[in-house]
């Protein structure tokens, strides 16, 4: 307990000079800067991509476990086609 509260000074000094000095840190150039800029159309054209990949496997999933769900319902179906037949042999 004596150890945190040593501590205590210590971190009211580290955030009050983080907060003084924040104000240049506060946005990059794609956040701060104008909205026709190359770099904003890149990073929009990087998370358009990264939207369509992410679009792509969820779509691969999705058609797996289709594939999977026609599959078992087919092998269901055909099992159910044969019967046992009983006899006196």
């Amino acid at each position: 307990m004596k150890r945190i509260r040593g501590l205590a000074p210590a971190l009211a000094a580290a955030l009050c000079v983080s907060l003084a000095f924040s104000g240049p840190a506060s946005a990059c150039a794609v956040c701060f800067g104008g909205e026709s800029s190359d770099m904003t159309a890149g990073m929009n054209n990087g998370i358009l991509t990264l939207l369509a990949v992410v679009a792509t496997v969820q779509t691969g999933f999705v058609a797996l476990f289709g594939s999977i769900w026609y599959r078992t319902r087919k092998l269901r179906k055909l099992k159910e086609q044969f019967h046992l037949i009983e006899g006196d042999g």
